[in-house]
């Protein structure tokens, strides 16, 4: 296995409609106000996530609903969701009006493709090292995501651990923050990165500061070289 960027075969139909950002692709993942949603749009991340699954950042679907009608066509809105029903994981992405899903639990290979083909577009987690991670083909997500043990927690796992099977897009999560940032794509060379408690004032609250910084150093990496296929979604050149 070797630190992934390439597109997978199940590319999603979700095209963007302005010209991709350059750079790696940032999300913002534990989005509870506007305020912060807007926010990280204007500091140019390319994700908004929202986390349904308890959390201190949990919030109610019809408050992301709200949120997500006024954020700009081309960002990617992402319901995250830990051992959810696949059925109910379908109906709050397609009932909110979100774009995307992050299955972030213990989901089956049979599950994950499931609610795939009923959103446009999934990411997967796993935490860094576990067995799943070497069969994350078999889930049909257009991203994998790998993370710390305990998701929300700010810690770093061993980037050596970052790796996905060949042919996949790696998201790397875990303990990132504007200091590390950087460092981490140099060394993983991931298709993109995922924060959340990195950027914040207190639980669920972004810093404009830190959500400025961070996307900044992200944006000032050199983004994975791949050969997009079909000109799918988020690629890095229209």
């Amino acid at each position: 296995m070797t630190p992934a960027a390439a597109r997978p075969p199940n590319a999603s139909p979700v095209r963007r409609e302005s010209r991709y950002r350059r750079g790696v692709f940032v999300k913002i993942c534990g989005t509870t106000s506007e305020a912060d949603a807007l926010l990280a749009v204007a500091m140019g991340a390319d994700a908004v996530g929202f986390i349904f699954a308890p959390s201190p950042r949990q919030i109610a679907p019809g408050v992301a609903s709200d949120i997500a009608k006024r954020l700009p066509s081309e960002v990617l809105t992402v319901g995250v969701f830990r051992d959810e029903a696949p059925a109910r994981v379908v109906e709050i992405v397609n009932s909110v009006g979100l774009r995307a899903a992050q299955l972030h639990g213990h989901e089956t290979a049979d599950e994950a493709r499931w609610v795939r083909e009923r959103v446009p577009f999934l990411i997967q987690a796993f935490p860094a090292g576990a067995p799943a991670v070497a069969r994350s083909a078999d889930y049909g997500a257009d991203v994998i995501m790998l993370d710390a043990p305990r998701p929300g927690s700010g810690q770093i796992f061993d980037w050596a651990l970052a790796e996905v099977p060949d042919g996949l897009r790696l998201m790397l999560a875990g303990g990132l923050t504007p200091a590390n940032v950087s460092e981490a794509i140099a060394r993983v060379h991931p298709w993109g990165v995922d924060v959340s408690t990195g950027v914040e004032r207190s639980p669920g609250v972004k810093d404009p500061v830190k959500v400025r910084a961070f996307v900044a150093a992200a944006k000032a990496t050199e983004a994975p070289d791949y050969e997009p296929t079909d000109g799918g979604p988020f690629d890095q050149d229209e």
